[in-house]
C-alpha cells in the first residue's frame, strides 16, 4: 500500500510538472517592486549603488588602476600575471579576459542598480528633499560608471531603465554616451548638497558632480562647457569649500582622508570580519578595502604586479624647488632609490633602507607607485587596504581649468591656476620663469604639470587619449607601445560573450 501511494504521488507530480509554465513568476519570492516602500529603502538602494565600487576586482578594488596607470606610458606589468602583462603591452587576444570583461560587467551592475533607484524612488512617499538627493546620487553614480565605460570602451549601450533579461540594446556612439553622462550630472547638480555630516562623508556632492561634468566635457575637448563647469569650483561657491592641502603627501595617507582638497573619494575600510589571514584574496568575499596595494607594492612587501617607468623620475628632476631642493612630490609619488636625495641608504622602504632591501640586485633600479600604498603606517601590505582612493582632487581641477582656459585662447588667464599647484610644491611660478607662452606651448607645459602633480593617480590614460598622444611614438618612454595600433588600442574590446548574446552589439574596430 505504501509503495502504491508513492507511485501515485510521483505520477501526479510528473503530470503536473509537464504542464508547468516555467516563465511564471514565483508568487512566494520577493519582487523588486515590493522592496521600495519607504525612505529607508531608498537610502539602502542608493547605498547598493555605491557598493558596486567594491564588487570583485573589476573596479576600484583593483583593476581600474591597471587601466588608467599600467596601460599608459606611466607603468607596466612587472610581475607574474601574464594576462596583465599582455594587456599592458597591447597583446590581448581573449576578449572575455576578466581584466577587461569583468570591468565592463561590473560597471553595468552599477548602472542596473542606479537605474533601480532612479525608476523606483520617485514613487515612494517619503521626505521630498531626501528623495531628490537619493535620485541625484544615483544619477551621479550612473554618470561615473558611464564615464568609465565611454573612456575605456568607447561605444557602450545606453541602458537608462531597469534592464530585462531579453534586452538587446545597440551601441551608443561615443558622443551619445558622453552626452548622457553630462545630462545625468546636470540633472543631479541642483539636488546634491555641498557637503555631508561626518557619518555621511563619501556620498556624491555638488562639487563632485561639477568636477566630473567638467572632466567629461574636457575629455571631448569642449573647452567652453568644461570651463563653465569648473568655474563653480574655482571662482564660484566651491572656491570657499575646496583648497590645496599645505602638504602634498596629505592627499595619500589615511590620517588625512576626505580633506579640504578632496572632491570625491572612494571610501575604503579594513573590514576584518571575514578573516584575519592576509594571505587570502579578500576581494572575492565581503571586503570593503582595496587590494591594489598588495599588487602595486614592491618585492618583499606585496606582489609587485605593476611598476612605474623610470622616465617619470627624470620628469620630476627637470626642476628643483626655489630653495634648490628635490621636488617633494617625487618621493610622495614613488618608491625608488633616491626618494631621499642622499641615496639608497637613506631612502626608506617600509622601515628598511632601499639599499638593504634591493642593493645591487635586479630591483636596484626599480620604481613603484606609492600613492595607493600604506608604507606610512604598515610594514606589509594585504588585500584590505583602508586607504581611500582620491578619485578627483582640487589640484586636478585647477589644472583642468587652466587647460580649458588655454583651449579658449585665454592662456594668460590660465597661468594663475598652474601657479597655485606649483607653489604648493615649492616650485617657482610659471608666470615668472616662462611667461608669454603660446597656446600650444602652454599645453605642452601642462602635460608636464599633470605628470608631476598626478602621476600614479589613474588619469594618465585619459590625458594621453584626450591630447591625441596615444601612439607608437611613446615607445621611447614605454617599450610596450611598439605594439600599439592606432585606431584599435585606444579602446578595450567589448566582451565577446556580450557580442554573442546581443545581435545589436558591434565590436570595437580592430578586434
Amino acid at each position: 500500500m505504501k509503495n502504491i501511494i508513492i507511485i501515485l504521488i510521483v505520477a501526479v507530480i510528473t503530470l503536473v510538472s509537464c504542464d508547468r509554465d516555467f516563465d511564471e513568476a514565483n508568487p512566494n519570492a520577493p519582487t523588486i517592486a515590493s522592496f521600495w516602500q519607504d525612505g529607508d529603502d531608498a537610502v539602502k538602494g542608493v547605498n547598493a549603488v555605491y557598493s558596486t565600487f567594491y564588487r570583485t576586482p573589476g573596479l576600484y578594488s583593483r583593476w581600474i588602476y591597471y587601466h588608467g596607470i599600467l596601460r599608459s606610458d606611466e607603468g607596466f606589468g612587472s610581475g607574474g600575471d601574464g594576462g596583465l602583462n599582455n594587456l599592458a603591452s597591447f597583446n590581448q587576444t581573449d576578449y572575455n579576459l576578466g581584466l577587461t570583461a569583468l570591468t565592463w560587467e561590473t560597471l553595468y551592475v552599477g548602472i542596473f542598480r542606479a537605474n533601480q533607484v532612479i525608476a523606483n524612488v520617485p514613487e515612494i512617499d517619503m521626505d521630498p528633499d531626501l528623495q531628490k538627493r537619493v535620485i541625484a546620487e544615483a544619477k551621479f553614480l550612473r554618470a561615473l560608471f558611464y564615464f568609465n565605460l565611454t573612456l575605456y570602451y568607447g561605444t557602450p549601450p545606453l541602458m537608462l531603465e531597469p534592464s530585462e533579461p531579453l534586452d538587446v540594446p545597440r551601441n551608443a556612439t561615443t558622443e551619445e554616451a558622453y552626452a548622457q553622462v553630462a545630462q545625468d550630472l546636470n540633472d543631479a547638480i541642483p539636488d546634491l548638497p555641498t557637503g555631508y555630516s561626518e557619518n555621511e562623508v563619501g556620498r556624491a556632492t555638488r562639487g563632485a558632480a561639477y568636477a566630473l561634468l567638467g572632466k567629461t566635457y574636457l575629455q571631448q575637448n569642449l573647452h567652453g562647457p568644461a570651463a563653465q563647469a569648473f568655474e563653480w569650483l574655482v571662482t564660484g561657491e566651491g572656491s570657499s569649500i575646496y583648497s590645496l592641502t599645505p602638504n602634498y603627501r596629505d592627499n595619500f595617507i589615511i590620517s588625512r582622508e576626505n580633506n579640504e582638497e578632496s572632491i570625491f573619494e572612494i571610501q575604503f575600510q579594513e573590514n576584518l570580519s571575514e578573516s584575519t589571514d592576509n594571505d587570502v584574496d579578500e576581494s572575492r568575499v565581503n571586503n570593503t578595502g582595496t587590494s591594489i596595494s598588495q599588487f602595486f607594492a614592491p618585492p618583499g612587501i606585496g606582489f609587485h604586479d605593476g611598476a612605474a617607468r623610470r622616465w617619470l623620475i627624470d620628469e620630476f628632476l627637470e626642476e628643483t624647488t626655489v630653495s634648490g631642493e628635490q621636488d617633494p612630490r617625487v618621493a610622495a609619488s614613488f618608491i625608488f632609490d633616491f626618494m631621499d636625495p642622499a641615496g639608497p641608504e637613506a631612502s626608506q622602504v617600509y622601515g628598511q633602507s632601499f639599499a638593504s632591501r634591493y642593493g645591487d640586485g635586479p630591483n636596484a633600479n626599480g620604481v613603484w607607485f606609492r600613492k595607493l600604498l600604506n608604507d606610512h603606517w604598515k610594514d606589509q601590505e594585504g588585500f584590505r587596504s583602508p586607504n581611500n582612493y582620491r578619485l578627483i582632487r582640487y589640484a586636478d581641477v585647477l589644472l583642468m581649468y587652466a587647460e580649458s582656459l588655454n583651449g579658449l585662447g585665454r592662456t594668460a588667464d590660465a597661468y594663475e591656476y598652474v601657479d597655485r599647484v606649483r607653489s604648493r610644491a615649492g616650485l617657482a611660478l610659471l608666470s615668472d620663469v616662462n611667461p608669454g607662452l603660446t597656446s600650444e606651448q602652454f599645453l605642452e607645459q601642462l602635460k608636464h604639470e599633470r605628470i608631476t602633480e598626478l602621476a600614479g593617480e589613474g588619469w594618465r590614460w585619459a590625458d594621453l587619449k584626450r591630447w591625441g598622444d596615444l601612439s607608437p611614438n611613446l615607445t621611447g618612454r614605454d617599450p610596450e607601445f611598439e605594439n600599439f595600433v592606432v585606431g584599435k588600442h585606444e579602446l578595450f574590446p567589448i566582451p565577446q560573450r556580450d557580442i554573442d548574446l546581443n545581435p545589436n552589439l558591434t565590436q570595437n574596430p580592430g578586434y
